[in-house]
């Protein structure tokens, strides 16, 4: 299929696709469901993280997002972009398989910084071990924290959080279960012993399947969004991309080729008629949601002169957004005080818009906000 579409078009076939607006005849994915289509989603923000599956999971509140947690079937973990991410557990394993080497070669530099041996981390690691044996199998990040320092191994200085990470690339540890104690935290667990069942693919399969995920859940998108969100080289993207292209469909948009799923293309048949969901949608999205960190170039959904109000100061630090038909409108908050919350739309939501809604968008953007105080249990 070769097609032409404009922006517009290209930001709705992505709600689509990202099942925040899935077709009429889709079905209803649970939490677990939401994820694994997505592979990968961004979630060092974990409350931001749990509202990004609900959002996509129609009647899902956090708590039946927390038990996925809890059932061992979702965990936490930085399989791409040294950032953390939700997959589903048995997904993490061959995934890190094919990103974790060059993670860790990229962070070399800094571990000679901090003076990080490899008999360090092999100490740290029998630490870690040895604590999860003794505490039931799960322990905090204050408690592993602690029982290094107290074996000599300092943790300032962001020491420990490499230590941290290096057991997680090396699949030694995950977060699994949720911290009820903590709040938004979670319990780190041995993933061999907290994964029961993960998937074992060669090199060339993940890569296949790394890419038709990808593009299956993100598409349209193109090689370059998919080479930004994976950091594979680009010889691993040809190599997965040859294997798997025959499933997917491409069109153009100003010019540069993007791949996407079939079912997601054939929306385009009835473009004409308006027919691709979202033109008249208001949605309540977190900060670090895939629509936008799923992507290199966001400007089929984030104009230019807003990516300033989205990402201040370009520090890589997302808000939360409100999205009108496909297109970054404005951001919102939680009220900080009293006369905020008279302000605030079903006692949790306080939007900033860029522009004025129309009346029936103000409507919608009502709806989002109680879907959203449902989801918390309000």
């Amino acid at each position: 299929m070769r097609l032409r579409v404009t922006p517009v078009a290209l930001a709705r076939l992505r709600l689509a696709a990202q099942l925040i607006l899935p077709t009429s005849t889709s079905p209803r994915p649970g939490p677990v469901d939401v994820v694994r289509s997505l592979t990968a989603l961004q979630g060092q923000d974990f409350p931001g993280a749990l509202w990004s599956i609900g959002l996509r999971s129609p009647g899902s509140t956090r708590a039946d997002v927390e038990a996925a947690f809890n059932r061992g079937e979702l965990v936490r973990s930085s399989p791409m972009r040294g950032t953390l991410h939700v997959t589903a557990s048995e997904d993490l394993g061959w995934i890190l398989s094919i990103t974790a080497e060059r993670m860790i070669s990229s962070l070399a530099t800094r571990h000679r910084q901090l003076e990080i041996t490899t008999s360090d981390l092999e100490q740290v690691r029998g630490l870690a071990l040895a604590l999860l044996e003794q505490s039931g199998g799960r322990v905090t990040r204050e408690a592993l924290m602690a029982v290094f320092e107290q074996a000599g191994q300092q943790t300032r200085d962001q020491r420990g959080y490499h230590f941290l990470f290096l057991l997680c690339l090396e699949g030694t540890l995950v977060q699994g279960p949720i911290n009820t104690g903590k709040g938004n935290g979670q319990y780190y667990v041995s993933s061999k012993e907290w994964i029961k069942n993960p998937r074992v693919l060669e090199r060339d399969q993940a890569l296949a399947e790394l890419a038709l995920r990808y593009f299956r859940s993100h598409g349209p998108a193109t090689i370059k969004d998919f080479q930004w969100w994976s950091k594979l080289t680009l010889n691993d993207i040809k190599t997965g991309l040859t294997q798997i292209s025959n499933q997917l469909e491409t069109f153009e948009c100003n010019g540069t080729e993007y791949y996407l799923a079939p079912e997601t293309a054939e929306l385009l048949g009835a473009s004409d008629k308006g027919a691709i969901p979202g033109a008249r949608s208001v949605l309540l999205l977190p900060g670090f949601d895939e629509y936008l960190l799923g992507y290199t170039d966001r400007t089929a959904a984030l104009a230019p002169e807003h990516a300033p109000l989205t990402v201040p100061g370009n520090n890589g630090m997302f808000k939360a957004t409100v999205v009108a038909g496909g297109r970054v409108a404005g951001t919102w908050r939680k009220a900080q005080d009293a006369v905020e919350k008279q302000r605030q739309l079903s006692g949790v939501v306080l939007p900033e818009l860029f522009t004025e809604l129309s009346p029936n968008q103000d409507k919608a953007l009502g709806r989002a906000a109680k879907k959203y105080a449902k989801f918390l249990g309000k």
